[in-house]
């Protein structure tokens, strides 16, 4: 789509300020050139998520060919291996990682590893010249977080925040309906996403790892959603903690948390999460109506409805349609867009440290 297109198809949509992608621009889009050369992308971090998601994501992608993988378990290399061809030179563990600048195979690297090796290998991926796709959430701290983006700027390497949600029909058309206020002025928006969480033992429930409990892993979705729905950016927070009713479990992170965020258009939002409890939803009230989704921000089927009726709406493979719509942007030799740069990664790790800090001072505001 040429600039002045995009532009006015993004005003059209009522995203002319966000600049968000909307997901059925990339369904369809495959390289111009049938045997053009498709990105290469190695893994970092063979886990669940991106052996279960983000690998299912990238089969019978348009623009991405699995070439390598950085894996700390030896056991796990030959599956990888015969599934993708990947050739025994574009395998590392985390000690050679830094190798990976001699792979011409390899384009873009995608971080699936706990959030306090977010920023190690974002900058030792700069460093190396490659390409940088994290998961969310960015870091562990505001500082950590500025200084991957530091890193990718000064080595000219694209970053990305792995925003699947931004690629997702439900959660854009939710965003549509608050930008084109399709039932009105926003009032306010309740979010709570929790699970009950499993292994004790897991990286979650540990600080050093994770940075925080169930906020840093899924309420930032809550936090996003409310943002992009809005269009806005909180100006201040508070927040509490939840009763801790499992001590040997919750030692080091959280159990629950319950804030609410401020707008400068008045809007309210309240939020909660948890590592104990099933919640999965996304409530918006309007001058006109209303529209909500749940469940909102799992890995689906997603449902949405309006106080209009049901929302109709494709049921996508969320990993899928998000690296087919950040193919052409690691194609393309213009910056990444601001709703999945490490500038929006940055965005959100401000609020996150913001609402740690006032639950842990008894709910006092944090302006931001």
């Amino acid at each position: 789509m040429e600039k002045d297109s995009r532009r006015d198809f993004l005003k059209k949509m009522g995203l002319a300020g966000f600049a968000m992608p909307m997901v059925s621009q990339f369904q369809n889009i495959k390289p111009s050139n049938k045997n053009a050369k498709k990105l290469g992308i190695a893994l970092v971090g063979l886990g669940n998520y991106a052996t279960n998601r983000v690998g299912v994501g990238l089969e019978q992608s348009n623009f991405w060919e699995v070439k390598g993988i950085v894996t700390g378990t030896p056991s796990k290399i030959p599956d990888w291996k015969k599934k993708w061809g990947i050739e025994d030179k574009n395998v590392f563990n985390y000690e050679n990682f830094d190798k990976i600048s001699k792979s011409k195979d390899i384009d873009v690297v995608y971080i699936c590893l706990p959030n306090s090796m977010h920023r190690e290998f974002t900058e030792r991926a700069a460093k190396a010249g490659k390409h940088v796709i994290c998961e969310k959430p960015m870091a562990t701290s505001v500082e950590d977080a500025r200084a991957m983006i530091k890193a990718c700027e000064e080595n000219n390497v694209k970053l990305a925040i792995g925003y699947r949600l931004h690629f997702e029909p439900f959660n854009l058309e939710i965003m549509k309906f608050g930008r084109e206020k399709t039932f009105g002025d926003i009032t306010f928006i309740n979010s709570d996403f929790g699970f009950k969480i499993g292994d004790p033992t897991q990286w979650r429930l540990n600080k050093k790892l994770a940075g925080g409990g169930p906020l840093m892993d899924v309420g930032i979705y809550s936090i996003q959603a409310t943002r992009y729905t809005t269009g806005e950016e909180p100006v201040s927070v508070s927040a509490q903690f939840g009763p801790v009713t499992d001590p040997s479990r919750f030692s080091e992170v959280e159990e629950s948390v319950h804030y609410q965020l401020d707008f400068p258009s008045g809007v309210t939002m309240s939020g909660f999460t948890s590592y104990k409890t099933n919640v999965q939803r996304f409530n918006v009230a309007c001058n006109d109506g209303w529209f909500e989704l749940s469940p909102a921000f799992g890995y689906g089927p997603l449902k949405g409805k309006t106080s209009k009726g049901e929302m109709d709406l494709p049921i996508v493979q969320h990993q899928h349609a998000q690296m087919e719509g950040m193919g052409p942007l690691f194609m393309s030799d213009k910056p990444i867009p601001s709703h999945c740069s490490g500038e929006e990664g940055l965005k959100d790790m401000k609020i996150l440290m913001a609402i740690l800090e006032s639950a842990e001072n008894g709910g006092k505001k944090v302006m931001l």
